[in-house]
């Protein structure tokens, strides 16, 4: 994709995706020893970004903030500025994720588990 291309829509994205996962998933089972040297071109891809970001939009965890004050809910989906700034650090190898929140709460056996809420930017990053 150039990057003077404009982004995809979402269904278009997701039918892009679709199609790198099963290159990737049949070229794994084709070579259980291959390696996959550079996947770090798929991170920054505009419609990976795209497809990680309606997922992060679409789970429970979107109603509320992570650490960076950010709602998912709060911005506008799909090609907002945000997705675009993060393709551009990502791209740049500028990223730099933020620390996660984490706490301890109660879980039913009377012991405390982990909770985590990683800042929404690093979610979609995350996002599988």
């Amino acid at each position: 994709m150039n990057i003077d291309d404009p982004w995809p829509t979402l269904d278009e994205a997701e039918a892009q995706v679709l199609e790198i996962q099963t290159k990737l998933h049949r070229w794994a089972l084709d070579g259980p020893d291959r390696r996959f040297h550079d996947l770090y071109n798929l991170v920054w891809n505009p419609v990976v970004l795209l497809v990680a970001w309606h997922r992060v939009r679409s789970n429970r965890g979107a109603r509320s903030a992570g650490i960076d004050g950010l709602r998912p809910k709060d911005l506008p989906p799909g090609q907002s500025l945000f997705l675009f700034k993060l393709h551009l650090e990502l791209r740049a190898r500028a990223f730099q994720p933020l620390p996660v929140r984490q706490r301890r709460i109660p879980k039913p056996n009377g012991k405390t588990g982990p909770w985590v809420s990683p800042p929404r930017r690093t979610g979609s990053c995350r996002q599988r």
